[in-house]
């Protein structure tokens, strides 16, 4: 009895809290679950509704109703504004929803802050609510007991509509058969612009509700947002008053838990998050394609059939082929591969040399008459950017040259997610954890005495290779959004261990002060930019050059043929699930090359250096290239690098705003990143190098990257 009542406030607390999510996650669940948008902005919706609220409240009745009516209404209409926002997606999958809304986020962000302030808002309650009543000999503020009735009653009329109404039945309607849904006389289209608007009137109404619980303030909304999807994760899509149990479940954690385990508080959460998804992808059926083509009665027959359907259509004479060689390629013949056979590839060499995929007649015959003319049509732009990477310190001041160095930390980040995202047909927001391992390992290291650059990254690398080895089992068996919360959740644990564990890595207050890192044996400690920024290229270029060789290899062809048709790979009796670790491990050695990197060209190493926004950041710069190209994700880097650091520092104050801006526009402007803008209508056949990832290809779409065709 002693500890119930020892813990009794806090545990109510937690019921207010967790109800408090309850809301704003029930319209996620209504957004993601009945809608199908993954809505990252739905914790800028709550804000609207916290901001408006707080700012109408004079400590009336009339002020609360007044901020709740405003707060709801307005938060309501960005909703159905997000349905027209997220329309043009429909066929493209969650990904680029994701990116859309976290773009939309920074942007509402911005603008709230430019409206009401940075500074966390008072918010004033009527006077009889701005009291306290006595609960069980305790004293409790009276509108946390209020709030709680009224969650408690919104649960129940929300389960009563969508069970007992026909405005329910349209909505899971929508969910489940929207032709049917169409057939009977419902535009599908105005369901779900209506559900998302229920969403986000939700989301505003928590807001007014919510802010004297949680006040508006920098912060809330990624902080609200984030809880609601452990939420979410927890309690399913498809019952409220599971929602309902999983907020409070969370709301106690986050309350109780702190008081009782203090040291594990931080990491229940997205542990269990993470826990609940793998366990939901290991008793689900296991995923066995990635694409939309599922297992066939006899897949290796009709791979083989379309193998030689693709070669009697090939043109005769040209290289690769069986014509050109005068040989009739067979199953085992040494021209071609098990990998080949499996995804359909025959080697990276089998396009024509005088019209290369997505070029078509604009590169000129003669060079694809030079010796080895198809290598070096490839390797033309690593050429080119190379040329404009090493001139970079004799063009930009100081200043301008430390943030190309940090544009190639984040660019080896990008293309580790590449490789997951575009090659493996996993996305993540995940990759900042081998990142951050990478990153702390170099610090540490540098702080220890080691301060020789091929040391610090040969054993950053294999530390993050390591983390990656360990957390990848978790990660591969998993598919599409889900595979998105899993490295989510990972991102997020790695987040509060670096929060916690102050003595490696300082906490919140970062590492700095540690000695410079020296290029070679023998040599001093770099301080300047321009050497920093060369020793920063030379990695970038040998860790891109491994990659892309790796990427040629049959070992490249193999994950490719696993991203595109993976049910056939199984079938011909590959282990897909090793060569999905394989991958995994590999992008999180590259991406602690970069965590390295970036702590060799800065100095210094802080948690928002490796906290959720990079990790978006990461992903938006490997959509902006391409999904498959290495060469975009270097380029997606430097434009978001500078974006955020130089073009910003010219509007002080903006730069979230400028970043959501480069989110939005890219999602719309280069939905196949700028690998695509060559195949477009350009001739050839009109195939772009950047295939989309695998759930955001629509049922009845083809692959756009055929299997071994490996872009720059």
């Amino acid at each position: 009895m002693d500890l119930l009542d020892a813990h009794l406030i806090p545990a109510v607390d937690g019921v207010a809290f967790g109800l408090l999510l309850f809301v704003v996650a029930a319209g996620l669940s209504l957004a993601f679950g009945t809608a199908g948008v993954l809505n990252l902005s739905h914790g800028t919706l709550y804000a609207i509704g916290a901001y408006t609220g707080a700012e109408l409240s004079d400590g009336t009745w009339g002020g609360l109703a007044l901020g709740l009516a405003a707060g709801t209404a307005a938060a309501c209409v960005a909703g159905a504004g997000l349905s027209a926002a997220t329309a043009p997606l429909a066929r493209r999958g969650h990904l680029a929803q994701a990116l859309l809304t976290f773009g939309l986020a920074l942007i509402g962000g911005d603008l709230l802050i430019q409206l009401f302030g940075a500074d966390e808002l008072p918010v004033r309650v009527p006077e009889a609510l701005d009291s306290s009543v006595m609960l069980l000999g305790h004293r409790y503020p009276a509108y946390r007991l209020c709030f709680i009735v009224m969650a408690v009653l919104l649960a129940a009329f929300g389960t009563w509509v969508l069970t007992r109404t026909r405005m329910g039945a349209a909505v899971r309607a929508a969910a489940d058969d929207p032709q049917m849904l169409a057939a009977t006389g419902h535009n599908p289209r105005a369901v779900h612009t209506g559900v998302l608007a229920a969403a986000g009137a939700l989301a505003g109404a928590a807001g007014v509700l919510g802010a004297p619980i949680i006040g508006p303030g920098p912060g809330t909304s990624e902080n609200v947002l984030m809880l609601s999807l452990v939420v979410v994760v927890l309690g399913g899509l498809r019952s409220l008053w599971a929602t309902f149990f999983a907020a409070v479940a969370v709301g106690e954690v986050q309350t109780l838990g702190v008081s009782l385990v203090p040291d594990l508080a931080p990491y229940l959460l997205f542990a269990a998050m993470a826990a609940v998804l793998v366990l939901r992808s290991r008793f689900a059926e296991p995923a066995t394609a990635h694409g939309p083509e599922g297992p066939a009665p006899d897949p290796v027959a009709r791979l083989r059939g379309h193998l030689a359907g693709r070669l009697r259509r090939r043109p005769r004479g040209t290289p690769g082929t069986a014509e050109a060689s005068g040989t009739a390629e067979a199953p085992g013949t040494a021209g071609t591969s098990g990998a080949d056979r499996a995804t359909g590839a025959t080697g990276a060499d089998d396009r024509s040399a005088a019209a290369p995929r997505g070029y078509g007649n604009r590169v000129p015959k003669w060079i694809g008459r030079l010796p080895g003319g198809t290598a070096w049509r490839q390797a033309a732009p690593l050429l080119v950017l190379l040329v404009v990477l090493i001139s970079l310190p004799a063009l930009l001041d100081a200043y301008s040259i430390s943030l190309a160095g940090s544009a190639l930390a984040l660019g080896l980040l990008a293309v580790s997610v590449t490789i997951l995202t575009g090659y493996a047909g996993l996305p993540t927001l995940g990759q900042t954890a081998p990142f951050a391992v990478g990153a702390y390992a170099t610090a540490n290291l540098a702080d220890a005495g080691w301060t020789v650059g091929p040391v610090q990254i040969v054993l950053s690398a294999l530390a993050a290779a390591v983390f990656s080895a360990v957390v990848g089992p978790a990660v591969i068996r998993a598919r599409g959004t889900t595979v998105l919360m899993i490295t989510l959740a990972i991102g997020e644990l790695t987040g509060a261990v670096v929060n916690q564990l102050k003595s490696v890595t300082g906490g919140a207050d970062g590492l700095v002060g540690f000695p410079a890192t020296r290029a070679l044996w023998g040599g001093e400690g770099m301080l300047e930019e321009s050497e920093l920024y060369n020793y920063a290229l030379v990695v970038a270029v040998v860790a891109v050059s491994l990659t892309l060789l790796v990427l040629r290899s049959p070992a490249g062809k193999l994950l490719t043929g696993t991203r595109g048709a993976e049910a056939r790979m199984r079938a011909s009796g590959h282990p897909v699930g090793r060569y999905l670790l394989v991958a995994h491990i590999c992008a999180g050695a590259l991406a602690g090359v970069g965590g390295s990197l970036m702590v060799t060209v800065q100095q210094y190493l802080s948690p928002a250096d490796v906290g959720f926004e990079i990790a978006a950041f990461a992903l938006l710069a490997v959509v902006i290239g391409g999904t498959t190209s290495v060469i975009g994700a270097l380029l997606g880097a430097g434009l978001i690098v500078a974006t955020r650091d130089w073009v910003a520092g010219s509007w002080p104050g903006h730069g979230p705003l400028l970043l959501g801006v480069l989110f939005v526009a890219t999602v719309y402007v280069l939905p196949r990143g700028l690998a695509g803008l060559r195949g477009g209508s350009g001739g050839g056949n009109g195939r772009s190098s950047d295939a989309p990832v695998p759930e955001d290809r629509p049922p009845s779409a083809p692959t756009s990257n055929p299997a071994g065709k490996v872009s720059p």
